[in-house]
């Protein structure tokens, strides 16, 4: 059965507010309990199970700070969507490896998201503009 528009955007601009207050669980309880969440680049590769997913949410809210999701566009298929947005906030740990202290940060996100009939996030790919994060956090 496919999923509405409106359902789609309920359920990922609901994960994304659980991210901009660095709720971990909210976050865990957007995704099915088999999940495929992989962020591309990320060192430990693709996991699957909301446990799996849960350290990489809690690197990323002590790594990033103040954070809110800009959305540009979004894209609907039947059971997924595809969202390109920009993320506004502060570095504060070492986001994706550079050393953050505490600048301002801003960077393009591309989401490609697949959901289970439940409404659940059945799959988060996602795709971080790592040459803008290293353009604003260069190091000495």
């Amino acid at each position: 059965m496919a999923m509405s528009r409106q359902d789609m955007d309920r359920t990922i601009d609901a994960h994304f507010g659980f991210e901009a207050r660095d709720d971990v669980a909210g976050v865990l309880a957007t995704l099915a309990a088999d999940v495929e969440h992989d962020i591309v680049g990320w060192p430990a590769g693709p996991t699957h199970g909301r446990d799996s997913a849960r350290p990489f949410y809690e690197a990323l809210f002590a790594d990033l700070a103040d954070g809110r999701i800009d959305v540009q566009r979004r894209l609907y298929g039947d059971d997924f969507l595809v969202d390109e947005s920009v993320w506004r906030g502060v570095a504060a740990g070492r986001p994706f490896g550079p050393e953050g202290r505490g600048r301002p940060l801003a960077f393009r996100l591309l989401h490609v998201v697949e959901f289970a009939p439940s409404g659940d996030i059945a799959r988060e790919n996602v795709w971080v503009d790592l040459a803008a994060i290293q353009q604003q956090l260069p190091q000495d």
